[in-house]
């Protein structure tokens, strides 16, 4: 249909550019396409002519919108919709990979432990449509794409969007929705009024075809095969493949149960049941799965599953016994080791290093209210600052434990691990890197960036990875150089967790492999183990070094550990000698303090209740508090405090981890950032169980900063391609979002001042230490001042908009400013700034007239201040009796 292609092309001209046909289904022609906007490649799907004839091109695309907001790592996203000429269309990405049908041709059965995992990745996608009243009505697996091995489900809520806008008419087009061998009985009925437990009979259909390797019903025409799904039952799942567990197949039965009353209610308890937390549970070892955590509390969550625990009792044995010896074993040897009163952990990035001999440990720490990195030798009782490593962060050894790389303002450095004078080596905002044998670095540039390699006495840095960030690839972190010095391991970060993979990259060649998925933080331990995180807990798994592949199943080995708030590193180090060292959650996650803190320094507490309170807002009459509230399984909602009557009441309760809170102008409603995955902006009114909307949605993190002075625009972050920017967006329909300030710089934290006229934010522009400047608002071009020349953060407006406020790393500041010209007064100290800042969210909030503050503290008796130590630990680690 030459002629039909060439109208297609000519009535998308402006938009798309048609490459070649991928393949037709029953409802749709699939082209692959160049979106000329955006620069990409996407997957255009045209809806066959005869039906868009009977739908009509207003009625499907008014349906197929209630779709597009769908958000989710399992489902594929809806890029664009349209009508041109007579078609209608809509787009998606278009995904590298394969669909479950083909690779179900290609191997008829899957292993049963990847088929679980399949399913459970469905069953997430479907519960999270589910409950935003979207049923799918066509789960099968050609509408179950595997991008890198992970499922993604295709043409979410289309089968509606076509059903709904014609389902009057629809068999006029001789189409029916949904696939016999997958349909539930009810949908083969020709029931209309289908709910939830129709897609979880077909996800039941799915699963069984992947275990058995057909669907549970086959027949010689539709009609025959509708009969059978009707009335008869499958062969039982055991009875074909007997290595399927017993409660596994129970479970994907009462999925296929006849009624929707006997099968499972949600596709949540079938996630669950999969995972062997449900009602029907799996056990036994014959059947693993990779580690599935739930996604809240910033993707960071504790393990749960059968598998795991099935795999604890016995695969450590079994892994050691394949495993080289590193010489006679010794007697693992555990202490702490403890910072004094003066210091404590650095709260945000916890995470210690541990020389390659297991001599000297590094800590990220704060000591007199400066960040330090401080080190203990092994062989003394004392832990001492390192000279010249101030405001150093994610620092690193080199192989003979002489040196210490860390970033500190704007640049990659290295100070000898006595101390001395730091030598800069490349730029650097971020840090974390590897120190290989033939003395080169690899490490991360920014927080957002890819892996650089520079040499370890200087010179011209080179790039070796760039994140896809169309592909939901954040950052590439925690490099980990192999023996080889050709290979190393890093994380791949995406989120939810599950989406994060830690990679394998051949130095040489720039060739990447996927080694682990759904972990962080990966090490190599020469044991022949891959330890990484997931949730609280270290995993290990086997590596061959010599094939540079997992040869096994992974098991938790350390329970309780530390994850970084800030971006979810797992606080561990092992050495090359066998040695660990990491520290607890239990230490960094402890109950924190609200309290009014007057400009001479002066604290007294604002709640009564004990705690994990963060990022407090005052609301504009001054009678209420907003705060983010972390509950003891991690998960944080955004909370509103009345002081007059001592009443904590929640806001938000969803399943999404929600917090920042920002009152709106008239104190009715509260914006936060929920978690969806990626860190979306919403607002709801202040009565509990109150509709939501959506106010920015988008593939990237977003935090609330401020509203202009009449309260229709919000003034927020985002992360960029390069880095953190400023964008703004109406509420009540008052502008679609638009950057503000970009660059190659990080811009955060925006205040706009009580009249309008002035925008404060933070920016690492002067050489990677953040400094608060003022630019003329909203003519961004009038004038720009620079406020602070010792570090700044978090500016906020006080007096009227005559003072502004900010913190450094030790201190809280005023500063006056002229309303009329911007021009500022020298910064004045008010109190020392003993509090615990939030990354990106506020830390803290003034009341209006500056006379007092507040703060979020860690109490000195809670501050973390211990490194756990483990020496010997690979003993432990081959014998499977690590904890």
């Amino acid at each position: 249909m030459p002629e039909l292609l060439d109208r297609l092309q000519s009535a998308l001209a402006d938009r798309y550019r048609l490459e070649r046909e991928l393949g037709a289904g029953g409802m749709a022609t699939v082209y692959l396409a160049h979106d000329l906007r955006h620069g990409r490649r996407v997957a255009l799907k045209l809806l066959k002519p005869e039906l868009a004839a009977v739908i009509g091109a207003e009625r499907f695309l008014g349906e197929i919108r209630t779709t597009a907001n769908l958000q989710h790592p399992h489902i594929l996203p809806l890029f664009d919709s349209g009508a041109a000429d007579s078609f209608l269309y809509y787009v998606m990405p278009y995904v590298e990979g394969e669909s479950l049908r083909a690779r179900l041709s290609r191997e008829k059965q899957l292993p049963i432990g990847e088929a679980v995992r399949l399913g459970s990745e469905v069953a997430s996608a479907l519960d999270y449509a589910h409950r935003h009243g979207v049923i799918h009505r066509d789960i099968k697996p050609e509408n179950i794409l595997l991008h890198e091995g992970t499922a993604l489900v295709a043409d979410f809520g289309i089968a509606l969007a076509v059903s709904s806008a014609g389902r009057n008419r629809l068999t006029e087009t001789g189409l029916s929705i949904g696939t016999p061998q997958y349909m539930s009985p009810e949908q083969a009925m020709g029931d209309r009024d289908l709910d939830a437990r129709s897609d979880i009979y077909s996800l039941g259909a799915v699963l069984y075809e992947m275990l058995v390797g057909d669907p549970p019903f086959l027949g010689s025409t539709a009609q025959a095969i509708v009969a059978k799904v009707i009335t008869e039952r499958p062969t039982p799942i055991t009875a074909a493949r007997d290595t399927v567990p017993p409660a596994l197949a129970a479970t994907v039965h009462r999925a296929l149960a006849k009624l929707p009353a006997d099968r499972f209610s949600t596709a949540a308890e079938l996630g669950e049941a999969l995972a062997g937390r449900g009602t029907t549970a799996i056990s036994g070892a014959t059947a693993v799965i990779e580690p599935q955590p739930r996604p809240t509390a910033r993707r960071w969550v504790p393990l749960a599953g059968w598998a795991l625990f099935a795999i604890a009792a016995a695969g450590l044995a079994v892994l050691a016994s394949r495993q080289p010896s590193l010489g006679p074993d010794r007697a693992p040897v555990r202490f702490s080791v403890e910072l004094d009163s003066t210091a404590q952990l650095m709260p945000g990035d916890p995470a210690p290093a541990i020389s390659s001999d297991g001599r000297r440990i590094l800590i990220q720490g704060v000591r007199d209210n400066h960040r330090v990195v401080l080190v203990r030798d092994l062989a003394r009782n004392e832990i001492v600052t390192v000279p010249g490593s101030e405001d150093g962060y994610h620092p690193f050894l080199s192989p003979d434990g002489e040196w210490i790389a860390f970033a500190s303002e704007g640049k990659l450095r290295k100070v000898r691990a006595e101390g001395g004078s730091p030598i800069a080596l490349a730029p650097s905002f971020w840090g974390g890197g590897t120190w290989g044998p033939d003395g080169t670095i690899v490490y991360t540039e920014s927080y957002n960036g890819g892996l650089w390699r520079v040499n370890a006495g200087g010179g011209e840095p080179t790039r070796l990875t760039t994140p896809d960030s169309a592909a939901g690839e954040l950052a590439h972190w925690w490099p980990n150089m192999l023996p080889d010095g050709h290979h190393l391991i890093f994380t791949n970060f995406s989120t939810p967790i599950e989406r994060a993979k830690i990679e394998l990259l051949d130095l040489r060649t720039g060739a990447r492999t996927v080694l682990v998925r759904g972990g962080v933080g990966g090490a190599y331990a020469a044991s022949g183990h891959l330890v990484y995180g997931a949730g609280d807990a270290l995993l290990a798994v086997p590596f061959d070094l010599k094939r540079l592949r997992v040869t096994g199943e992974a098991v938790p080995v350390v329970t309780d550990v530390a994850l970084a708030p800030s971006n979810g590193e797992p606080a561990f180090s092992i050495s090359s000698s066998g040695d660990l060292a990491y520290v607890r959650a239990s230490v960094i996650n402890a109950p924190t303090v609200v309290e009014w803190v007057s400009r001479d320094g002066r604290a007294q507490p604002l709640l009564t209740q004990p705690g994990r309170y963060a990022s407090p807002a005052i609301s504009p009459d001054g009678r209420r508090v907003a705060l983010t509230v972390t509950a003891r399984d991690g998960h944080r909602d955004v909370w509103a405090y009345e002081p007059a009557r001592d009443i904590l009441t929640r806001i938000t309760s969803g399943d999404a981890a929600e917090f920042n809170p920002l009152w709106t102008r008239d104190g009715r409603r509260l914006i936060y950032s929920s978690e969806r995955p990626i860190f979306d902006l919403f607002t709801r009114a202040e009565g509990a169980g109150t509709p939501e909307s959506a106010l920015v949605v988008s593939r990237a993190d977003k935090y609330a900063g401020s509203l202009s002075p009449d309260g229709t625009r919000l003034l927020y972050n985002v992360s960029g391609k390069t880095a953190e920017e400023i964008w703004s967006v109406g509420l009540n329909g008052h502008g679609a979002p638009a950057p503000l300030l970009q660059g190659r710089f990080n811009l955060r934290h925006a205040s706009v001042s009580p009249a309008g006229e002035w925008l404060a934010f933070e920016s690492d522009e002067s050489g990677g230490r953040s400094e608060i400047y003022l630019q003329s608002y909203p003519d961004l071009a009038r004038d720009r001042h620079q406020v602070s020349t010792k570090g700044g953060y978090e500016p906020r407006w006080t007096r009227g908009g005559r003072e502004l406020v900010y913190r450094t790393s030790d201190s809280l500041f005023a500063v006056t400013v002229d309303p009329r010209t911007g021009e500022t007064g020298r910064p004045t100290p008010l109190f020392a700034y003993q509090y615990r800042p939030e990354g990106q969210s506020w830390s803290y909030d003034v009341a209006a007239d500056g006379s007092r503050f507040l703060m979020v503290k860690l109490p000195a008796q809670s501050a973390p201040r211990r490194v756990e130590v483990v020496l010997n630990w690979f003993s432990e680690l081959k014998g499977g009796t690590a904890r």
